[in-house]
């Protein structure tokens, strides 16, 4: 990929023919991706993609307009800007419309680019793929086969520059192995997957990701559905992470202006636990959704969402913060050229303990480890905090993990589920999309089976 400096030019030119009594922003991106999956020793598929264009805003007289090309030609630009221009025109007339200006936050050094990824060559990322299927199948004998084995990578640059003093990039990659290990005993079947993710593919694990893969397949053999009761819940890393993307749809400021969030009105009061803080930190760079500058070209910075279990903030972009009197908390975030910026989190993560996942276990007594969990986005619900999932995992009896269990649901709000929290682990652990898993402990959940 070319550098950025390119990307910054277009927008340069693009955000200085503004007008009196107008706000120009121009965002430009390019972005390359590849994925490879193999089955048995053969490519099932390879597909590599590329995708560039510039997406521009127009704000004025308190409306505002957007419009967008596929491309990076500079005989677009005009084009496109003018065409942002007659949208605005036919646009509502909203007050909260408007850039943001620079608050001068500091903007963190991060590195979070790696070019090796561009020049390692494509068959090595098959060999990879079919490197990892081998090591899945290898990793314990009662694998009997791999659902799939895949690589994938990504690259992707941009620059935001604005008539109103913003001027930004930020490039990033990233690159990962994914493992899907079927294993049996007589009849039963049960699947599992491991993964590695980095931002090169010399730090790719392969052993790590097949081995995982098998682990989590294997522990389920024998799984059945177990008796109905009230129990403690110890979820996985994974789990977490997931549960946390659900919070994330509570706290984002497009839910909070509009009345969608299980958070409204809430500001100031204990929503969780004493113990629990909840961060969105796209400075940190061991976070995959890292990021110097939001897409509105703010400085990102370390947001304490929940602190000691008080509600203390939410995510905005310029618009939602300019809605909820808050400002912009620099956590615009937008899908790309094609859109333009919405309000959530990038690197979601709790505070972790002190206390490792075999400590935790040992101090439950009876419980279960939630190693995954099913209709997740059909069953928890940001708005009313409802929440209803299937799981599969573990019984812990007198301190220890016991047998497999499966076709189960667990069932609370996630209001109590907050204010249930008995524990955080000191396991934190960095995973693809924008939230980090940990072990978390939550007492007094519903367990239903047979």
């Amino acid at each position: 990929m070319k550098g950025d400096g390119e990307l910054l030019d277009l927008a340069d030119r693009v955000a200085s023919w503004a007008r009196d009594g107008e706000q120009v922003e121009a965002y430009a991106s390019r972005s390359r991706d590849t994925d490879v999956r193999v089955f048995e020793g053969d490519v099932e598929s390879l597909s590599s993609s590329e995708s560039e264009g510039i997406g521009v805003r127009v704000v004025a007289g308190g409306r505002q307009g957007f419009a967008y090309a596929g491309t990076l030609d500079p005989s677009v630009l005009e084009e496109v800007l003018g065409e942002a221009r007659d949208n605005a025109a036919f646009g509502a007339v909203d007050d909260c419309y408007g850039l943001p200006v620079p608050d001068g936050v500091a903007v963190a050094d991060l590195d979070l680019f790696r070019p090796e990824l561009g020049q390692f060559p494509t068959a090595r990322k098959v060999e990879l793929a079919l490197e990892l299927e081998r090591a899945t199948r290898a990793a314990d004998a009662r694998v009997r086969g791999v659902e799939t084995a895949e690589y994938g990578d990504g690259m992707s640059e941009s620059a935001i520059v604005t008539s109103e003093g913003i001027r930004a990039t930020a490039r990033r990659t990233v690159c990962s192995l994914v493992a899907y290990a079927i294993a049996g005993e007589g009849s039963e079947t049960q699947t599992g997957f491991g993964y590695s993710v980095a931002r090169r593919p010399d730090d790719l694990d392969v052993a790590a990701a097949a081995g995982d893969a098998a682990e989590r397949a294997t522990r389920l053999l024998g799984a059945r559905q177990p008796a109905s009761r009230r129990l403690t819940v110890v979820l996985e890393p994974r789990v977490t992470a997931s549960l946390l993307g659900i919070v994330a749809g509570a706290i984002g400021g497009d839910a909070v202006v509009k009345g969608r969030s299980m958070f409204v009105d809430r500001l100031g009061e204990a929503v969780a636990v004493g113990s629990l803080t909840l961060v969105d930190d796209p400075t940190t760079p061991e976070a995959y959704g890292a990021t110097p500058y939001d897409a509105e070209g703010l400085a990102t910075r370390r947001n304490v969402v929940i602190d000691g279990g008080v509600l203390r903030s939410f995510l905005h972009n310029a618009y939602t913060g300019r809605r909820a009197g808050a400002g912009s908390t620099g956590s615009a975030v937008r899908g790309g050229f094609k859109s333009t910026p919405g309000a959530g989190a990038r690197a979601l993560s709790l505070v972790p303990g002190d206390r490792s996942p075999e400590e935790l276990v040992a101090a439950v007594g009876d419980g279960v480890v939630v190693q995954s969990v099913t209709g997740l986005h059909s069953g928890a619900n940001p708005v009313s905090g409802d929440f209803s999932v299937g799981v599969e995992g573990l019984m812990v009896r007198d301190g220890a993990l016991a047998e497999p269990v499966r076709e189960a649901t667990i069932a609370s709000t996630l209001q109590r589920m907050l204010k249930d929290v008995v524990a955080i682990g000191s396991d934190l652990e960095w995973l693809p999309g924008g939230a980090a898993g940990v072990t978390v402990v939550i007492g007094d959940v519903t367990l239903s089976g047979s």
